[in-house]
């Protein structure tokens, strides 16, 4: 089979194995992104070998515009005025999101008697919530305007800048050395990129959107919207930050034009095609081979739910002012990681922090989040909205009493 023969039936075959994937999910009552990234795992080179290693470069460079195109999609439900509503709580959950999750995988990798260098980067591993993952089961489950929803995506914005800044220092410490100068510049380049392009884009968006409508393409609007996305997260990555923050910033600000709602209902069948190789690919990475022991799987146990557990009571916490039901939501929304938890693996593996085994640990924990929380996001939100109800029907019942009371003086 010639090369191109090759990269096509892989694409087939992951593409196949994503729908199959999804629809057994569904069926289930599970979120289709759980089925997905199970696929990915069934045909990957570790399993089934459906998708051969040699044809997984290929499928990355899918699965990357896959995840920015979902995160721009996110951004086109978003509304700038909407997150800055919830700055505070945002803030909140993702700096303790970043630090707690750090400090208590820290602790256990000294207490396991790992070297620094390899103990900074199972700590950085730990960091950073996977936004495209948590977003799309969001979006399944048409909850994205919601304010604990809000929070989420706001959160994994900062949580992102910090855990690329924590990154910075972690390779700098792990090569032996480390420059404050870089770090600090790389902070302020990544938040003024936020500010810049969330702010100032934002209100330029508003006052020019009918310029969109101007070439004689009929889907200019659509076009050009594409543009600003690739253009964002492409300058996104540049100053260190995820591609995926900046096409999340593109979706905001299209979604200040004229033109938002068409262009969200064509970019719907695009990211049809698209986005589920991001969690096939992802799912495909997870050697099952290195965990095939009772010492290995308990480990990677123990570090899945000292993963989530850490994330949850973080967002918990720095929430907890929308009260109880909303709180649980942001926590769990905040406990898969994801694609930058695989590039802290990679980087670890690269520098000879970590051996194989080790980086199958991470890669395994990073799709254990990812496959646990949308359920139990589904169970917190159906639980949150029961309490919203009753909350309500308790009030209800207590101003009729107040006014049977006064009808009867």
């Amino acid at each position: 089979m010639e090369h191109g023969a090759k990269i096509l039936f892989a694409i087939f075959v992951a593409f196949v194995a994503a729908q199959i994937g999804k629809e057994i999910a569904q069926r289930l009552r599970m979120p289709g992104v759980v089925g997905e990234i199970a696929a990915g795992v069934a045909i990957g080179p570790f399993a089934l070998n459906w998708l051969p290693k040699t044809e997984l470069p290929t499928l990355q460079i899918f699965a990357e515009l896959g995840a920015v195109f979902l995160l721009f999609a996110v951004g086109l439900e978003t509304r700038l005025g909407d997150l800055q509503k919830v700055g505070k709580e945002s803030s909140k959950v993702g700096v303790f999101g970043v630090v707690l999750p750090f400090v208590v995988a820290f602790a256990l990798a000294k207490a396991l008697n790992f070297p620094v260098n390899k103990a900074l980067f199972f700590g950085a591993a730990f960091v950073a919530t996977s936004a495209g993952i948590t977003a799309r089961v969001l979006q399944e489950f048409g909850v994205l305007s919601r304010k604990s929803s809000q929070v989420i995506l706001g959160a994994a914005v900062i949580d992102d800048i910090l855990a690329m800044l924590l990154l910075g220092v972690v390779s700098s410490l792990g090569k032996g050395g480390f420059d404050p100068v870089s770090i600090g510049f790389l902070l302020a380049q990544a938040v003024g990129f936020v500010i810049v392009v969330g702010i100032v884009g934002g209100r330029i968006m508003r006052r020019s959107s009918k310029l969109m409508d101007l070439p004689l393409n009929p889907n200019s609007a659509l076009a050009l919207s594409l543009m600003i996305c690739l253009g964002l997260a492409f300058l996104s990555a540049q100053i260190g930050l995820a591609a995926i923050i900046g096409a999340f910033l593109a979706g905001m600000l299209v979604a200040e034009t004229e033109q938002r709602h068409s262009v969200e209902k064509q970019v719907i069948s695009i990211n049809e095609l698209i986005v589920p190789f991001f969690f096939v690919v992802t799912g495909s990475q997870v050697d099952i081979r290195q965990l095939a022991n009772v010492q290995m799987i308990g480990f990677v146990l123990l570090v899945t739910v000292l993963a989530g557990i850490t994330k949850f009571v973080a967002g918990y916490f720095g929430s907890s002012t929308l009260g109880k039901g909303e709180a649980r939501v942001v926590g769990i929304g905040m406990i898969p990681r994801g694609e930058v938890g695989i590039i802290v693996a990679a980087l670890g593996l690269q520098s000879g922090a970590f051996d194989e085994g080790m980086y199958s640990v991470i890669i395994a924990m990073s799709l254990l989040t990812a496959i646990v929380a949308p359920p139990l996001l589904q169970i917190a939100l159906k639980a949150s909205d029961k309490m919203a109800l009753s909350t309500t029907a308790d009030l209800g019942l207590g101003i009729s009493k107040v006014n049977g009371s006064d009808d009867q003086t």
